[in-house]
């Protein structure tokens, strides 16, 4: 079964720019809500991306930031708390259509559907966020393109981990070699490569000085006819934006490899 039958997409920064201006601003939201000074500007949370998880982060900010939040009894319950309140800004921010999908994004699942691809979401963000993102930017109905949705807390184990990924493979009754991954970090790379699966990568501004090693491709997003991307490393074929085409071209590569 080495022929492409699934795409399984990340979400953060892969569809859509959402963290500078979509989670940040959620955050801070939350923790003003919550009568906290806690303040993450685009710099701090740049590097607070490191951690992938909303509540993981939270919690590797106070050990560095606010330890004594930390020795609170209820510091767990309230991390939950924060990041429930940060979820809901973040949808409202999500449906006044402040956050829309990546170049080339929407086509490429338009023509993926066409085509007969099947699609999946792996990602650490809540499955609300992935739900509210995609009727948002596609359809009413576009969570229900998405045959398997991994969200949340599915698994134990963040990004890096392959859990999310060996998850949805899992439930798509699919080997890795059957399908392609796209990522936008290391963080997200790894993951998927720990699961077995060939990715592409589209990089943005958080994650330009990654280590992409491994990755079929690094582009500076999908591309759309009257806007090509930019190849940053990999071959694309003569390509000037991703189409179903590529994605098998470079399937077949990958695989012809291992």
């Amino acid at each position: 079964m080495n022929t492409l039958q699934a795409l399984i997409f990340d979400v953060d920064g892969t569809l859509a720019d959402t963290e500078r201006d979509g989670h940040r601003i959620a955050f801070n939201l939350a923790f003003a809500d919550a009568g906290l000074d806690w303040r993450w500007d685009a710099a701090l949370y740049g590097e607070l991306l490191a951690v992938t998880g909303g509540k993981e982060r939270m919690r590797f900010y106070c050990e560095r930031h606010a330890p004594a939040f930390l020795q609170q009894a209820d510091a767990a319950e309230r991390i939950k708390a924060l990041h429930a309140t940060k979820t809901a800004h973040y949808v409202k921010l999500v449906e006044s259509g402040a956050l829309p999908l990546r170049p080339g994004v929407a086509r490429l699942i338009a023509a993926a559907r066409a085509a007969g691809l099947r699609l999946a979401i792996a990602t650490t963000t809540t499955p609300e966020n992935v739900t509210s993102l995609l009727k948002a930017s596609l359809a009413p109905d576009a969570a229900a393109w998405f045959e398997v949705i991994g969200a949340g807390d599915v698994v134990p184990l963040k990004k890096p981990a392959p859990d999310i990924y060996s998850w949805v493979l899992e439930k798509m009754q699919l080997p890795a070699s059957a399908c392609l991954a796209f990522e936008d970090s290391v963080n997200g790379l790894k993951s998927s490569l720990a699961a077995g699966l060939p990715t592409l990568v589209t990089e943005n501004e958080y994650t330009l000085d990654h280590d992409f090693s491994g990755a079929l491709a690094v582009l500076s997003d999908l591309g759309e006819p009257d806007r090509p991307f930019q190849g940053r490393r990999g071959a694309v074929h003569g390509k000037s934006m991703v189409d179903v085409d590529l994605l098998k071209t470079l399937h077949r590569s990958a695989i012809s490899k291992c």
